[in-house]
């Protein structure tokens, strides 16, 4: 076993019984190590940056599920222990290398280390995403994929504020970027920073895209919610244009329907 009684669950879920529609998820939200890896070989303050996590999203998600009375599911373990949002076989899942930083302790893994931390961190959290997911089958739900992103990438500067991800399934995506490009202080990208594919993410094509949920992945630069202030800011904001795209998208649902 990988987790000892001391080290924590591999998720935290908020607002279990939520009667919002919309579930969210943080897959970077924590930069823990299982006290049986060390430190990986990592200092603190390369522990610290982005590398290891999406900064301040787990405060924004924390508000976000308060404002909006929506179950969340927040994940613990750093990205540099397992990645919950790549394929446990890709190499990005544990990486010798982030960014420009080398991951010692993550170099020649096993089969068997491998399969340990997939045990004791991936499966878990996913298990209990799906399980939230499967005892909503007879509600609607709407799938919102919280993360955060640095201003600068291997030395390119990132002068949007907020990016909306999607792949094959674009409706929120394209009600909530008309409503952010209204927002008078916002360089919004459209599958930008990143874009979701099916080689590169896991949560939205596993969670929202196989189950044919409705679905969006957010992503806020990390400068602008690193500190308590800026996660209000943001949560605020948020739970605002969620709520008026989320009733977009559902009058546009009946009007299908009928």
């Amino acid at each position: 076993m990988l987790l000892s009684a001391d080290d924590p669950s591999p998720f935290r879920v908020l607002c279990e019984s939520g009667a919002s529609d919309l579930l969210l998820t943080a897959d970077h939200a924590g930069r823990v190590f299982p006290a049986a890896l060390g430190d990986l070989g990592v200092s603190e303050a390369e522990r610290q940056r982005h590398i290891a996590w999406d900064i301040g999203i787990a405060g924004v998600t924390e508000r976000l599920s308060e404002l909006l009375d929506a179950t969340a599911v927040l994940q613990t373990y750093s990205r540099l222990v397992i990645d919950c949002n790549r394929d446990p076989s890709w190499p990005s899942a544990m990486p010798e290398v982030s960014e420009y930083t080398p991951i010692p302790g993550n170099r020649g893994l096993s089969a068997e280390a491998k399969a340990a931390r997939v045990a004791a961190i991936f499966t878990p959290y996913h298990d209990r995403i799906r399980g939230l997911l499967d005892a909503r089958a007879q509600r609607r739900t709407v799938l919102v994929a919280m993360h955060s992103f640095t201003p600068s990438f291997k030395g390119e500067n990132r002068a949007m504020q907020v990016g909306m991800l999607y792949n094959n399934d674009s409706r929120l995506a394209r009600i909530l970027l008309d409503l952010l490009r209204h927002e008078p202080d916002l360089t919004v990208g459209d599958n930008a920073p990143y874009a979701i594919t099916g080689d590169s993410d896991y949560s939205i094509p596993t969670h929202g895209e196989q189950r044919g949920l409705p679905h969006i992945e957010i992503e806020i630069r990390q400068d602008l919610i690193a500190t308590e202030a800026g996660q209000d800011a943001w949560a605020h904001r948020f739970a605002r244009l969620l709520t008026t795209a989320d009733a977009t998208l559902k009058a546009a649902e009946q009007s299908e329907r009928r």
